[in-house]
């Protein structure tokens, strides 16, 4: 059994990415079956070619990292992440619900974190995320959950993400948890 001394995760910015596209895909694919293969998650826009879209999307975005976590040679889980505006990331009709101090300070929108099921439960998603924050170093980070993604929103609890509102990035589009995190409060 890999330990977690045993992982080694490594980031990567935008021009290393791309090659890359197919192996954070399968993670992700795994990570959620439920997804996989549904006709209807497909419709809503989660499905691999999805994610490929996505993705190569927000490589345009300054600061973009992408993280991969590896056991053994082999890729077990990543998360990718970007600063961006409040206006970006909340959009119009959320923007003004959310701390005045989320708008108005350095925000990472944390767009995966995704780890393969063996791997799950092991703080390979917690490592994944740090370092995420460490290579950003935003005051706030973001995400959108599926309300259905239990072992998500445990992990999102955990490190102390707080539920700020649903969120939809289209009119028919599935309906998300916005969750959002201050990142190291001084006071």
């Amino acid at each position: 059994m890999t330990t977690s001394t045993d992982m080694v995760i490594r980031t990567y910015g935008p021009g290393k990415v791309p090659p890359m596209l197919d192996v954070v895909a399968d993670i992700w694919a795994d990570a959620h079956p439920e997804l996989v293969d549904n006709p209807g998650a497909e419709a809503q826009g989660l499905s691999v070619p999805a994610l490929h879209r996505q993705i190569t999307g927000h490589l345009k975005h300054q600061g973009f990292a992408l993280v991969v976590a590896y056991a053994g040679g082999t890729a077990v889980g990543f998360g990718y992440a970007f600063p961006c505006t409040a206006a970006y990331w909340f959009g119009p009709d959320l923007v003004d619900r959310v701390p005045e101090a989320a708008r108005t300070e350095r925000l990472m929108g944390l767009c995966e974190l995704a780890v393969r099921p063996p791997w799950q439960s092991r703080g390979i998603g917690t490592r994944i995320h740090g370092e995420l924050l460490r290579s950003i170093a935003p005051r706030w980070s973001s995400l959108l959950a599926l309300p259905s993604n239990r072992h998500g929103h445990h992990l999102y609890a955990r490190l102390g993400y707080q539920y700020a509102g649903p969120y939809r990035n289209t009119a028919d589009g599935p309906e998300f948890d916005l969750l959002l995190l201050r990142v190291g409060t001084d006071a």
